[in-house]
């Protein structure tokens, strides 16, 4: 099939993610029906995807990419732009000092290394006596902390941090590159799992993501492990019909 040709709503959704930087389903098909009825080109509902591939054949030659992802925390996809020459934390160089991203990449050690996907306000300041660099007073962590969760690299609940899903997305090769040997996938949609449910056979402790377990188990009598078929025992989580998987 042809590629579409780009149009002024495809300029006008690009503009609009370059400002927002990441979005769910939902917002991205609002925003798509604004822009086509904004510049009065046809909008096609179930296109989005197609409308937005459209847009990342005139990214690539600029190194950027809006890609897809699953968030772990309510199963939502949403859409993320990257810039995809740059592959690890430096990224973030022109926002934060280097002592600030030498405490985010430890954060990111304590979360991924951790069996639950999480760190605790406590771990991560305890981190600042470690650092190499310029060490953070305790007021300045908890601002850095507020600052990562407000541009949306982490996501905090009671004190308690994980890695956003815009984090997941966009650091997804230096994720892969750095904590090869620690990160699994989940069994059901094959992305990383870190807030997850696990097999509890030790020959098998397969990784699925709570929205995942939701799905996958939904109506059955006794839950069963889709790769060793031992019993499930943990409890199986609720959310939203309308959530569906996907994949990056």
């Amino acid at each position: 099939m042809s590629q579409q040709r780009m149009e002024d709503s495809h300029r006008r959704f690009l503009q609009a993610m370059m400002t927002i930087g990441v979005i769910d389903r939902q917002g991205a098909k609002t925003l798509h029906r604004r822009c086509c009825e904004e510049h009065k080109t046809q909008h096609s509902p179930d296109r989005l995807d197609s409308f937005i591939d459209t847009i990342n054949s005139k990214l690539q030659p600029l190194f950027m990419q809006i890609r897809k992802g699953m968030s772990e925390d309510d199963g939502n996809q949403y859409y993320v732009l990257v810039n995809t020459a740059e592959t690890d934390v430096t990224r973030m160089s022109s926002d934060y000092a280097d002592n600030e991203l030498e405490l985010f990449r430890k954060t990111m050690d304590l979360i991924i290394s951790s069996e639950n996907g999480k760190a605790s306000s406590t771990d991560i300041l305890n981190c600042t006596d470690t650092m190499t660099s310029k060490k953070l007073k305790k007021i300045e962590t908890e601002q850095l902390l507020k600052r990562l969760v407000c541009d949306k690299w982490l996501s905090e609940n009671q004190g308690e941090y994980t890695l956003s899903t815009r984090c997941i997305i966009e650091m997804e090769p230096y994720i892969r590159a750095m904590y090869q040997d620690q990160v699994k996938m989940c069994h059901i949609c094959h992305n990383f799992a870190f807030q997850c449910q696990i097999c509890d056979n030790p020959a098998c402790g397969i990784k699925i993501h709570n929205p995942c377990v939701a799905r996958y188990f939904k109506g059955r009598v006794e839950p069963r492990c889709p790769a060793c078929d031992d019993f499930w025992p943990h409890e199986i989580p609720e959310f939203p019909q309308h959530q569906s998987s996907s994949k990056r």
